[in-house]
């Protein structure tokens, strides 16, 4: 089955072909990352007026990348939530009437599916099941996998997520938009010895994150200290380190309480080289195996859509002619599905 996947959820335009018998065919990504950046941040009107430009032109350079007719696509996937409602509408609206006029079935994707599945299409790809550590700018969960939409949420963010806490404190140090990879850059100047944060709810039981708090942390420290290049880059030291290890334990607790061998970690957050190393040592230390997504394939993309909506078209899933989205959407409202190769 060859499936054309959209993903239009927040600020990336993302279009992909998917074969169920031969893999990734090609895929195209438009971040909007210089639209948004003169106003430190998403703006949802912007970003649902550029995926109207975007949306076409990179389903058309998916086809010829791929060599693709239409007439040889069985099915379109996209992204139905959760997001922004305006970007949402306007992949679903394009996805539902492509299909509608190649005469194709149609399946809406969970946006966070698409993430936890991501790694699928890696090799080795990991093997059900899994716990997954889910990252991304506005989630940060750990979730058992056990099947394709048989998934158990075991912990979850109380306020911020870490994508959001990166966010937010790089823009408090002053940091270029998007804050996150520009915070991290600059962690690796800092000194690791000059400032300890907390590392939140680590000192309890559970599962769950909470981040909100660390931006304070690093707001009064930065107040309280000479504000100059150094400071900050030790800030972001300290801010980075605290994330990651309070990650860390969390992914400790889970494979151990769990029993499940096999950890993985997907969304934007994962391509944060600090956490990648430290879950490595982290899995071998265990005798666990870590998988990720290709770094291309952290971010929102559209190759991570066509592959889930593949799984379920395959298993008969099919959504109607109405153009529906959901903003809000639990994992946990998923219907499980048998896998087939």
């Amino acid at each position: 089955m060859l499936v054309l996947g959209i993903e239009t959820s927040c600020d990336e335009t993302g279009a992909a072909l998917f074969d169920t018998a031969k893999g990734l065919l090609g895929h195209a990504l438009h971040s909007q990352i210089d639209l948004h950046a003169a106003y430190g941040g998403v703006v949802p009107e912007l970003a649902s007026r550029d995926h109207v430009r975007k949306t076409l032109p990179l389903v058309r350079a998916v086809l010829t990348q791929s060599q693709v007719n239409t007439q040889d696509i069985n099915g379109v996937a996209y992204t139905a939530g959760p997001g922004l409602v305006g970007a949402l509408l306007v992949g679903a609206a394009i996805g539902r009437s492509l299909a509608w006029s190649w005469g194709v079935p149609a399946v809406g994707v969970h946006h966070m599916e698409g993430h936890l599945l991501a790694p699928m299409l890696e090799t080795p790809a990991p093997e059900f099941p899994f716990v997954a550590l889910l990252v991304s700018g506005g989630h940060t969960m750990l979730v058992q996998v056990n099947g394709i939409g048989d998934y158990r949420i075991l912990g979850d963010t109380l306020d911020d997520a870490a994508g959001e806490a990166f966010d937010k404190t790089a823009k408090l140090l002053g940091l270029d938009y998007p804050g996150g990879p520009v915070l991290a850059k600059l962690a690796e100047q800092g000194d690791s010895s000059r400032f300890r944060f907390p590392r939140p709810m680590t000192d309890r039981p559970g599962l769950d994150f909470s981040f909100s708090g660390l931006k304070t942390f690093a707001l009064t420290t930065r107040q309280a200290q000479a504000d100059d290049a150094q400071t900050r880059a030790d800030i972001a030291r300290a801010f980075q380190d605290a994330v990651v290890e309070t990650m860390v334990i969390k992914c400790r607790r889970v494979l151990q309480q769990t029993g499940v061998p096999r950890l993985v970690v997907a969304g934007g957050v994962g391509a944060n080289r600090a956490l990648r190393d430290s879950l490595r040592q982290l899995a071998a230390e265990l005798g666990a195996e870590v998988f990720y997504p290709r770094l291309e394939f952290c971010t929102d993309n559209g190759a991570m859509i066509a592959y889930a909506g593949a799984c379920r078209l395959q298993a008969g899933q099919r959504h109607g002619l109405d153009v529906e989205v959901r903003p809000r959407w639990s994992l946990e409202d998923l219907e499980a599905i048998i896998r087939q190769r």
